[in-house]
């Protein structure tokens, strides 16, 4: 198989002039470079992705994919709205519940929380909050008699904060005041622990309680009402044609909202980011690209006596051009294949043996996260290639303008 002259020579150039069968000095830099432009691209990159996913898989995990609620503060007839919700092709599943700010005491000790009555039954339908339970059990959640003490779960942050574990008793302090005989009076009333769970992400692991749905509604006195309604859906990226479907369906005094719609600035935020990281570090293949520009210039006039024979010899300035655009292409290409295969390395590291830990309270999550994706990938190696191709057309242009007589002129 005859093998083009120009690739011959421009793989003639890419190796030491030593007798070994190794690549130049210049060269290894400038691979290196690439190399590392590469996987430091690709290892943020999949931090970024990572962090995104995960975290919408947490929020996700505790909260529904859309919530109805009403302007009215509650929803009176909500057994006969969540028929109606049913008949919607993407809802999967459909649940009440009863939300409220209180404070939570043991002692001395108090934290101001989220408070949710939930239906158990439904509530394990439509989300995965009860799937997390780390200590204690669902079977403590029923119960069993009206002057039982109500059951309440607790995430595993604000157990710690509290100093309370399962069979434990908390208070439950409503802002909202009843009139008594001395005046405004605070609503309180004493729960039990039943269960911790940890969702992995402090936010709600530390700010978010569960009771029953009925102990909800007498302590809020919401009598049969609710305060919304959580809806589960078969595909989650469809949420947001969903609730306007819903909205146009139900129609006032009721309202839905999306999941992404709820979180709209921390995902926004999370993309933003994601994209300034790739700019920024795109600057990194940047620089590695001077150096394959450095590399060929210094090829070009080292080897100005071998570019004036081959034009002696009948070669054209696009062959000449060739020669040195496929010695840069060559350096990019390697530097990317090893860059994407010490990327995917490094993630496989980071994600398997969490190397590296954060602090729950500032990040939300407790470990670096590394999601590794297939068009990550792909753009970073085109995004290096392309670069490189780049690099290589002044140094490449300039050896074809040689003039090959003053080279030759001494020889």
């Amino acid at each position: 198989m005859k093998v083009p002259f120009y690739l011959f020579i421009a793989l003639r150039y890419f190796k030491s002039k030593k007798k070994n069968k190794g690549l130049s000095f210049n060269a290894i830099i400038s691979v290196v470079g690439v190399t590392v432009g590469v996987m430091a691209l690709l290892v943020v990159l999949s931090v970024m992705s990572g962090f995104h996913e995960d975290l919408q898989k947490k929020i996700l995990g505790a909260n529904a994919h859309v919530v109805v609620m009403s302007f009215n503060g509650k929803i009176d007839d909500y057994e006969s709205l969540m028929k109606r919700l049913k008949n919607e092709k993407q809802i999967v599943s459909t649940a009440p519940f009863v939300l409220s700010q209180v404070m939570i005491t043991n002692g001395k000790r108090g934290h101001g929380v989220f408070i949710r009555g939930i239906n158990v039954d439904l509530e394990k339908e439509t989300t995965d909050i009860l799937k997390k339970i780390k200590q204690g059990s669902i079977e403590n959640l029923k119960t069993r008699s009206s002057d039982e003490i109500p059951w309440i779960i607790l995430g595993k942050e604000l157990a710690n904060i509290l100093g309370v574990f399962v069979g434990d008793g908390v208070n439950i302090i409503s802002p909202t005041a009843e009139i008594g005989p001395l005046g405004m009076l605070p609503k309180a009333k004493h729960f039990k622990v039943a269960a911790i769970f940890e969702m992995g992400m402090f936010d709600y692991d530390t700010n978010l309680v569960l009771i029953d749905l009925k102990a909800g509604q007498e302590f809020f006195d919401l009598g049969h009402g609710v305060t919304g309604i959580e809806i589960r859906l078969n595909d989650i990226y469809t949420a947001d044609k969903v609730r306007e479907s819903i909205n146009q369906e139900i129609g006032y005094p009721y309202y839905a909202k999306d999941w992404m719609q709820m979180n709209r600035n921390l995902f926004s935020a999370l993309k933003l980011e994601k994209f300034a990281m790739f700019v920024i570090l795109i600057l990194i293949i940047l620089v590695a690209a001077f150096n394959i520009v450095s590399t060929l210039m210094m090829s070009v006039m080292d080897k100005q006596k071998e570019i004036a024979i081959l034009k002696a010899m009948g070669a054209d300035d696009k062959g000449v051009m060739l020669i040195f655009m496929i010695q840069g292409l060559l350096i990019g290409i390697v530097g990317t294949l090893f860059g994407v295969a010490g990327g995917y390395l490094l993630g496989k590291i980071l994600n398997n043996y969490e190397l590296i830990k954060l602090p729950a309270d500032v990040y939300y999550l407790s470990k670096l996260p590394v999601k590794m994706k297939l068009i990550d990938f792909i753009a970073v190696s085109l995004s290096a290639i392309v670069i490189s191709f780049l690099s290589t057309i002044y140094p490449s242009y300039y050896a074809a303008k040689l003039n090959p007589v003053e080279p030759l002129r001494y020889e």
